[in-house]
């Protein structure tokens, strides 16, 4: 490996010459207690800043072992060092001058969650951070001495206060290992106890805006009602009261804008851990929780949503279904088989979002239309056989029908964001509801009631036909064409295309960073490397998602990427949101 003064020397012997020029500086270099590696080297000073990343031996580094020992420590620890070297990056970034990205230091940005990212890793010996540089140019000319103020002076002050114990907020890193390990926990106890999900008593939901994910300030906070209070003994905060919300079939009621949805948020986003000051960190769902919602003009593609929709007038095969533009309640029904294939534990639902007509059909109208006339089974007479039957829990918020109240474990009133126990009132009510109805069905001898088609979960595997893995384009000598892999184009946090397929992912609701956005198409173009064609072959869907969680999990960001070098913008995805993903091509 050359040496830093190497490389010094080769800067200058570079300066004032054109910018393609500065590809010889690519390679790995040492540096006093780090290695620099300068993995790939923009081609002009207005195209996509050059990477690099930086090398910390672990025994250098001298953090205590405890830290990153365990697979949930190692991420908190990785996202402290991150955050910390962000905070260095942000105040360098553009003290070197020059014209287009000149002087660019960008390092990612972690939100509220904690996730596994590429941009900083530690392995057995190391400790890995990448990141962004512009290099320096005036015009197309390089200005090799305001990248060398960069490589020499701002990146080792950026390591040297960042990436060594000595250096760390040592108090704010041990809070920040043991409330990872304390929300560990509460996982751990959410599976003994037959717990759903988990809200801790002065939890804050609220955020901050429709566009900051920040805890709202002089918001309520949650309190938990006597009912549902479970003291949790964790092995750092010690003693934990909360809401603790049972398996079974769950009503979130209320009146509008008295806090509904807010709760279903924060159990949406509490399959991930959170950072200290988040208002969430003690709000913990099963880490397998899936929210469902409508998506109308979604793609569909051989989904048994016969549980569902049956008997269509067209005959067409609802076994087999497939539609380029999904009606709101076929693709509510294809998103409950995508879970289920997906091995979801707990179905989140807010009414505001769903296909009315899949959700519940009232009295009136099953007494106008009969069951036998109307294809569509309503998820209510779904929802106790998912639980009972395929094990699948439900928390369901709900504004406007009462019909759900009989099929409830557990009512909650959200009151001027307070929550409430109302389940036995609640069911009293029901009941008294339901014998009313039975005594006037009694009186009427022509009634169409009709009991619900059987219960049976799809138990084929599905098969999936995945594009062209390739696409053909002019060499750039010569008129023969070659084969070259497909682009990724990422558009937020709520899209991407490869190659010419594009995927809109606006209510893939848990995706919550833009880096899982863009591992998901990483994902897409190398299930269509493993197990596409040219004319698009079809592929088992359990050994595909089995093959592509097999890769994440063994062969980290290095196996999904499958590039020379590891970017740096890549993030943690779960089993959950790969299968969305992949249903939606």
């Amino acid at each position: 490996m050359k040496n830093s003064e190497e490389l010094r020397r080769l800067l200058r012997e570079i300066d004032h010459k054109s910018y393609p020029a500065y590809k010889s500086a690519a390679g790995s270099w040492h540096f006093p207690g780090f290695e620099l590696v300068i993995e790939h080297v923009q081609g002009d000073p207005f195209a996509a800043p050059s990477s690099l990343s930086v090398h910390v031996p672990l025994d250098g580094a001298a953090f205590p072992e405890d830290y990153y020992r365990k697979k949930r420590q190692r991420t908190a620890l990785q996202d402290f060092l991150l955050r910390a070297f962000g905070r260095q990056a942000s105040q360098a970034s553009f003290q070197a001058k020059g014209s287009g990205k000149s002087g660019l230091f960008s390092v990612s940005r972690p939100g509220q969650e904690l996730l596994e990212r590429s941009a900083c890793q530690i392995t057995d010996k190391e400790i890995i951070v990448r990141f962004e540089v512009g290099f320096p140019a005036n015009g197309r000319t390089i200005n090799s001495r305001e990248l060398e103020k960069i490589l020499f002076d701002l990146i080792p002050a950026a390591v040297q206060n960042s990436l060594f114990y000595r250096t760390a907020r040592k108090a704010d890193l041990k809070k920040a290992i043991e409330l990872c390990e304390d929300q560990e926990e509460i996982r751990r106890q959410l599976k003994e106890r037959g717990l759903a999900a988990f809200v801790a008593d002065g939890a804050v939901l609220p955020r901050e805006s429709g566009v900051s994910d920040r805890p709202m300030k002089e918001a309520v906070p949650f309190r938990t009602p006597e009912t549902l209070a479970v003291t949790l003994s964790l092995p750092h905060a010690g003693l934990v009261r909360g809401m603790g919300i049972p398996c079974g079939v769950t009503l979130i009621a209320g009146g509008g804008y008295h806090g509904k949805s807010t709760l279903l948020k924060a159990l949406e986003r509490g399959v991930y851990d959170h950072i200290a000051g988040d208002g969430r960190e003690y709000v913990i769902t099963d880490d397998t929780a899936m929210k469902l919602r409508a998506e109308d003009g979604r793609k569909v593609t051989d989904v048994d949503i016969s549980l569902f929709i049956r008997n269509l007038p067209t005959d067409t095969d609802t076994h087999s279904f497939s539609t380029l533009d999904a009606s709101g309640s076929t693709s509510q029904a294809a998103g409950v088989i995508e879970g289920i294939e997906a091995g979801t534990r707990l179905f989140l639902i807010d009414e505001d979002t769903s296909a009315t007509n899949l959700m519940v059909r009232d009295e009136l109208m099953q007494r106008v239309i009969s069951r036998e006339e109307e294809p569509i089974v309503p998820f209510l007479d779904r929802v106790r056989d998912l639980y009972e039957k395929a094990g699948i829990s439900t928390i369901l918020v709900i504004g406007s029908s009462g019909s759900y109240f009989r099929e409830a474990d557990l009512v909650l009133q959200m009151d001027r964001y307070r929550a409430k126990d109302i389940t036995q009132r609640a069911k009293q009510t029901a009941k008294e509801f339901e014998e009313q109805l039975k005594q006037k069905r009694a009186r009427e001898a022509d009634s169409k009631m009709f009991p619900p088609a059987p219960f049976l979960l799809p138990d084929r595997d599905r098969k999936l036909r995945l594009g062209s893995s390739v696409q053909m384009h002019k060499a750039y000598r010569g008129d023969h064409l070659s084969e070259q892999r497909l682009k990724l184009k990422r558009m937020g946090k709520t899209a991407f295309s490869v190659g010419q397929e594009s995927l809109d992912l606006r209510y893939v609701e848990q995706i919550v960073d833009g880096e899982q956005t863009q591992t998901l198409a990483c994902l897409v173009r190398l299930a269509m490397e493993m197990y596409g064609g040219k004319t698009g072959a079809v592929v088992s869907g359990k050994k595909l998602f089995a093959a592509l969680l097999e890769k994440m999990e063994k062969g980290g960001f290095e196996a999904v990427c499958a590039e020379r070098y590891v970017p740096s913008g890549l993030a943690a995805v779960r089993p959950q949101e790969l299968y969305a993903c992949i249903n939606r091509l």
